[in-house]
């Protein structure tokens, strides 16, 4: 007769097997048919242009950083004195 955990090893391998073929092969993995507007329409913007409207970007950031207060990283934060 088999020891316990010897048993219970089994047991989980077993249902980790069964749970990976469920995970693989279940209804969900099924390629999905789009209609043909769908599928035209690869981005939110070219569906947005589709019906009219008018899409535009954003602000661009500006190349200049405000100065962050304080001593910078490469100066020591009380020098020496002279």
């Amino acid at each position: 007769m088999l020891c316990r955990p010897v048993v219970i090893a089994l047991a989980v391998a077993v249902f980790g097997v069964l749970a990976m073929l469920i995970v693989d092969h279940g209804p969900w993995t099924r390629l999905k048919v789009q209609t043909a507007e769908v599928a035209h329409h690869k981005t939110t913007g070219d569906a947005a242009r589709a019906v009219g409207a008018k899409v535009t970007s954003s602000a661009p950031k500006s190349e200049l950083e405000p100065t962050v207060p304080g001593p910078k990283p490469a100066e020591p934060a009380n020098p020496a004195p002279p």
